[in-house]
């Protein structure tokens, strides 16, 4: 894959080492020195800063990727000022949405008081922390477009997440109190996010000042670059509240206790689609100049590439908690509240699975001039989300906003997936693909029937012979019959790195 694959594989080792941190803090500090409730308080502050900032971008984020190769001259530095819109559109994005926010807190509060009065408490700072995330995210967009992902990605996955492991740390010594902790998480993602501009500023020589001569010269792109943003703000609305509504109606419905259960859970799944960032980061501007180019073979081929490899890794990364999802709550400190939510990590993980795999497709519909119809499936999304949750929460707790989360985003990427074929004439899966998935599906399986129908040695011996037995076989099965082209060329390229230093 070229540049993607080095800087996918650069970005995932960054992210995996941001996930060592991350298990560190959630798994063995969070759930250590943090009640349930105030675990809920920090997910549902973030989940509602994520939701803010997905509305307050106003689709700068997409846009960004779709039309930096319509303003960048060919074999030149010349951009037209087009980073001065990255900067400034987002900006009034947060003033609006602010205002909003601000008028919106009576009836919220009214929702939110009866079962989790500790956020309302905390509302207002959902505010500044959405401004910093709001400008980490944007910064990382840019040095996206720029091919630079490495550096943003180890701010967002590392950094972050290693202020945070301190923040919780302190607060656990009762160093800082509750507001000082909440106070230091938006601090956090200050320094982030100013990092990342940094960085963004230091690649290339950034023009701050619109080039209104080439605006005039081309109002037909403009006027496809507002209609395109337009509607990237209404989707989304659609979009950005599907994923946290499960955090919300839990947090609403069951209390913040609940809440913190629930993250950690989701903490665990999210892991199965971490490898989806990096390649996605990477793939996608590829992927918009291929699609301005009417280049439909590399546009197949570049989604055929990450579906598989997206499908295998992830499907590995499931498998590999799912057998050792027992071991992983006996480790956890006070794991026996957390393990409740043992078939909650399963549900949520395929849900990721899914979501790994097939949201290249997405970003593919979002490129092209059929964008229009992946506002009629984001509204789907968000409608049969918000359904699901309220019916199923009240029947079967967190299992139940677990199950509105997989089939709604199941029927999402599958409408997708019947919309992209057709209109778009793109092969999205090919024969290995099924291959993978038989795979995953055959060690799943035999996990079953070795958990049922053979003796038990005890909880450590029975996770690390499953892991050995059935994970390991199923990577060099992987690895033997060529199911991931890419993958097989990067461990060979690795192999003989390690013979050329032994020699």
């Amino acid at each position: 894959m070229g540049v993607i694959a080095k800087q996918s594989i650069r970005g995932t080792i960054v992210t995996y080492l941001g996930i060592a941190v991350g298990i560190v803090t959630t798994f063995f500090v969070l759930t250590r020195f943090l009640t349930a409730e105030e675990i809920g308080l920090a997910r549902v502050l973030i989940d509602a800063a994520t939701l803010f900032i997905g509305l307050a971008q106003l689709g700068t984020n997409a846009s960004i990727i779709r039309f930096y190769p319509y303003f960048k001259e060919k074999d030149s530095e010349d951009d037209h000022g087009f980073f001065f819109w990255a900067l400034i559109v987002p900006f009034v994005g947060f003033l609006f949405f602010a205002l909003i926010y601000w008028a919106c807190q009576a009836p919220l509060s009214a929702w939110f008081g009866d079962k989790s009065p500790l956020f309302v408490e905390y509302y207002y700072f959902v505010l500044p922390l959405a401004f910093f995330m709001l400008y980490q995210a944007i910064s990382e967009s840019t040095c996206n477009v720029l091919m630079h992902i490495v550096l943003p990605r180890g701010v967002r996955e590392l950094m972050v997440r290693v202020g945070l492991l301190v923040l919780y740390l302190l607060y656990a010594k009762r160093i800082l109190s509750l507001d000082g902790l909440v106070i230091g998480i938006c601090v956090n993602y200050a320094i982030a996010a100013l990092i990342d501009i940094i960085y963004f500023f230091s690649l290339k020589r950034i023009r701050l000042r619109p080039d209104w001569l080439f605006l005039r010269q081309n109002k037909p792109l403009i006027r496809r670059y507002l209609l395109y943003t337009g509607f990237l703000i209404v989707s989304a609305l659609t979009t950005v509240l599907a994923p946290t509504l499960s955090s919300f109606f839990v947090t609403a419905k069951m209390g913040l206790d609940s809440t913190g259960i629930f993250a950690i859970a989701t903490y665990m799944a999210v892991m199965v689609s971490i490898p989806n960032r990096s390649v996605t980061a990477i793939a996608s501007p590829q992927l918009a100049r291929a699609i301005k180019e009417q280049n439909r073979e590399e546009c197949s081929f570049l989604i055929r590439q990450v579906t598989r490899n997206m499908l295998l890794i992830g499907g590995l990364i499931l498998l590999a908690i799912w057998i050792n999802i027992d071991l992983i709550f006996h480790i956890l400190p006070n794991g026996a509240t957390f393990a409740t939510a043992k078939n909650v990590v399963l549900i949520l993980g395929v849900s990721q699975l899914i979501l790994a795999t097939f949201s290249i497709c997405l970003n593919t519909l979002n490129y092209s001039r059929f964008y229009a119809f992946s506002l009629v499936l984001a509204l789907i999304l968000t409608v049969s989300a918000l359904l699901l949750n309220n019916y199923l929460i009240p029947l079967y707790g967190m299992e139940g906003a677990a199950l509105s989360n997989l089939l709604s985003y199941g029927l999402y990427y599958l409408l997708v997936i019947a919309t992209l074929v057709p209109l778009c004439r793109i092969r999205i899966i090919d024969r290995q693909w099924f291959y993978i998935l038989l795979l995953i599906l055959a060690v799943f399986g035999l996990n079953w029937l070795w958990q049922t129908y053979l003796p038990s040695f005890g909880i450590w011996t029975d996770s690390i012979l499953r892991s050995i037995v059935l994970l390991g076989g199923a990577c060099l099965i992987a690895y033997k019959a060529q199911l991931s082209p890419e993958l097989n060329d990067q461990i060979n390229h690795l192999k003989k790195k390690i013979i050329n230093l032994k020699s």
